[in-house]
């Protein structure tokens, strides 16, 4: 019932937000929201492990912004592989998360916003599946289930009722087990002076 009352107020609201692609010169207000939503033990999930020291999948880096421009909601998908399938080919795949929006901007669709446009995005791009962990009540609406997920692991700990799977292609996880790993670009490291 809160979902439906949701959408139904996120209706009836003016649009005070937009949807764009994140840009580098977005990072530092990214993180602080982040740290404000999440709190700072967010760098500490399983999630994380996969993201760490990665670049986003192409083009799948979104936020959403205020009248002003300022950034009040993000969310990020990243390449992974899904396990192995039958003949043991890993599976691509993409990674969900972190989805934030900033408390003063909760209950106007922004997060919703986000994940249909990061959905459409990742479908449009070709790929055939999506992955996260997060509250099953809140994805269910999205698509995501506990289902195909269940012979998956992540590197850590994580709770198996929401590790949920989209597919985006018909089938794309069917026989999927083993490990998610990254499998997507790593960031570039600034070269190390080292004293004279």
């Amino acid at each position: 019932m809160a979902a439906v009352l949701d959408s139904v107020r996120a209706f009836f609201a003016p649009t005070t937000f937009t949807i764009d692609a994140e840009n580098p010169s977005d990072v530092v207000a990214r993180e602080n929201l982040l740290d404000r939503v999440m709190g700072a033990d967010r760098r500490k999930k399983s999630s994380e492990k996969i993201r760490r020291n990665r670049v986003p999948a192409e083009g799948l880096a979104l936020v959403a912004r205020d009248r002003d421009g300022r950034i009040i909601g993000t969310v990020r998908l990243w390449n992974i592989e899904a396990g192995v399938n039958d003949e043991g080919t890993p599976i691509n795949a993409l990674l969900l998360g972190p989805l934030a929006v900033a408390s003063q901007h909760g209950g106007k669709g922004i997060g919703a916003a986000l994940m249909r446009a990061a959905i459409l995005e990742a479908k449009n791009r070709g790929h055939g599946a999506v992955l996260l962990v997060g509250d099953a009540a809140y994805y269910e609406r999205f698509g995501f289930f506990a289902e195909k997920a269940r012979h998956l692991v992540m590197p850590g700990p994580f709770e198996r009722s929401r590790f949920l799977a989209l597919e985006l292609t018909e089938g794309w996880l069917d026989g999927a087990a083993g490990m998610i790993v990254p499998s997507g670009r790593m960031l570039a490291s600034a070269p190390v002076r080292r004293a004279a």
